[in-house]
């Protein structure tokens, strides 16, 4: 699979009608709230079930129609480029196993998409991941997938993103809903409401500024960015001229403010679907528990022994 560098390209002045083909996935950090699980085992392959989180997320791109898939990768993370190859060794011995399903299964991450790799030497925002992508994506719009959430495919997100995003030409942002004191965790949006022209790809609003990781009393809403962008290929010129902020790093959240102030139009869709974050352990488990308790195979057993451990003196325990 091809690595990609980042060198410089010209920005593109408008995108209005090409609807995103590609994504970009930052997958280089550390994960420290793993460690020691992380320490070899990259945090995107952590198991939700029997699927690793980043599969979830590239079949999130591939309902949305998007097959062409960028991995910014860091050191010790190859393990999940080799995810989406092919084992023939494997496969073979599942046919002999006469294992169909099974087999099917170890078959499909290779098929959701073309995977494209990138490295990213050092770990510097947000921002300077997604800037290693410009080479990659040229001068086309593209969505960014961050490698810690995803959303119920039942419930699908990308696709009115997609469509927002080819009809005004700028960047397109997707939100939900915390409680006052966690806006200090996330980019917290001001919003407008939007043209009436866009109501039928859900809940539009308009941005009107955003502020990375603001206290409580400081935050304009309480809509916060969900991990998913679709972005115009400007960007990398704005990311080019954005300087370090919040944690010392280069974050997307100012270099989407620069292009807002610069008049590049900014909407979001407000999503009221299911969200799973793996981003902390808590949430982690979370979201290994809800979806084992919806599978056909696991969903009854589980729920179950879980109903009986809750109600136990081993789950009461504190």
């Amino acid at each position: 699979m091809p690595e990609h560098a980042a060198t410089p390209a010209n920005p593109s002045t408008s995108t209005t009608g090409r609807r995103a083909a590609k994504a970009v996935i930052p997958a280089a950090g550390l994960a420290t709230r793993f460690l020691p699980a992380t320490k070899v085992v990259p945090k995107e392959l952590l198991p939700v079930v029997d699927r690793p989180v980043l599969q979830y997320i590239v079949e999130e791109a591939a309902q949305a129609g998007i097959g062409d898939v960028l991995l910014i990768t860091g050191r010790g993370k190859t393990a999940m480029v080799d995810h989406f190859d092919r084992r023939p060794d494997l496969e073979a011995r599942l046919e002999e196993k006469g294992d169909p399903e099974l087999l099917a299964a170890v078959r499909r991450p290779g098929e959701l998409a073309q995977i494209y790799t990138c490295r990213q030497p050092e770990q510097l925002g947000l921002g300077h991941a997604v800037g290693y992508a410009e080479t990659h994506v040229g001068d086309q719009p593209f969505a960014v997938m961050l490698g810690d959430e995803f959303v119920n495919l039942s419930e699908p997100l990308l696709p009115a993103m997609l469509d927002l995003q080819a009809r005004t030409g700028g960047i397109v942002l997707a939100f939900f809903e915390v409680p006052p004191e966690e806006t200090k965790r996330y980019g917290i949006a001001s919003v407008a409401p939007a043209d009436p022209e866009f109501s039928d790809l859900g809940e539009v609003v308009e941005v009107t500024g955003l502020v990375e990781k603001p206290k409580p009393e400081d935050a304009p809403s309480n809509l916060a960015v969900l991990g998913r962008y679709v972005l115009p290929s400007g960007i990398f010129e704005a990311i080019g001229r954005t300087g370090r902020g919040s944690g010392g790093e280069i974050q997307l959240t100012d270099a989407m403010s620069l292009m807002l102030k610069e008049g590049t139009p900014v909407h979001a869709i407000v999503y009221r679907g299911t969200r799973y974050d793996t981003g902390m352990p808590l949430g982690y488990l979370q979201t290994v528990v809800q979806l084992a308790c919806e599978r056909d195979d696991l969903g009854v057993e589980f729920r179950q022994w879980l109903g009986e451990f809750v109600a136990s003196d081993a789950g009461r325990r504190t």
